[in-house]
């Protein structure tokens, strides 16, 4: 049986595919604004859902369906994707030397819409204090443009990563473990 994964991210496709998870991707085009007063916990959680939400929508029913949806959290602050590259280096003035939170929210849905389970991973990552010119040469290399907090851990911004307590996988977009032990929870998972 595979998965519907309601996602076009390449980070999270080779993560699945590194666990040997069978899917089939199936982006999801959503409202990603955040609204008043939600926490970056709920943010992921119903980003997630709504994802899921949404390819399910154009699955067969039945189809189990992953919704998937990070974001960078620092000192009340929710960081998305960079808009441009003024935000990206702002985003990594805010993690040069401190400690941030990386959230993912987790759906797993059978559509047309039952969910089966609503779960967030959080990881907390610190960095080592960056120079202007270190930003400035990060930023210049596109990467951070399609990553929540504008930096990928699996890529050049590696260096800059002091410490992580949590799920490293969960840093790139799809905590593994949570998702396979869902999975793995489900009666046409168990024993696979």
């Amino acid at each position: 049986m595979a998965v519907i994964l309601a996602s076009s991210s390449p980070r999270r496709r080779q993560l699945l595919r590194q666990a040997g998870i069978k899917f089939l991707s199936r982006p999801a085009g959503v409202d990603e604004s955040l609204r008043a007063g939600e926490t970056v916990e709920a943010y992921v959680r119903r980003m997630a859902r709504e994802k899921a939400r949404n390819a399910a929508e154009r699955s067969l029913p039945g189809s189990l369906v992953l919704g998937a949806d990070t974001a960078v959290e620092i000192a009340g602050q929710i960081l998305g994707k960079p808009r441009n590259v003024n935000d990206a280096k702002r985003m990594l003035r805010l993690l040069s030397g401190k400690s941030h939170r990386v959230l993912t929210g987790i759906c797993l849905l059978r559509a047309p819409g039952h969910i089966d389970a609503l779960r967030h991973e959080t990881t907390e990552v610190t960095f080592l204090p960056l120079s202007e010119e270190e930003i400035r040469r990060y930023v210049a290399t596109r990467e951070p443009f399609d990553k929540a907090g504008g930096y990928g851990i699996q890529g050049l911004a590696s260096k800059f990563v002091r410490r992580i307590d949590g799920c490293f996988f969960n840093v790139m977009g799809l905590p593994l473990p949570l998702v396979y032990d869902l999975l793995r929870a489900l009666p046409e998972w168990r024993n696979r």
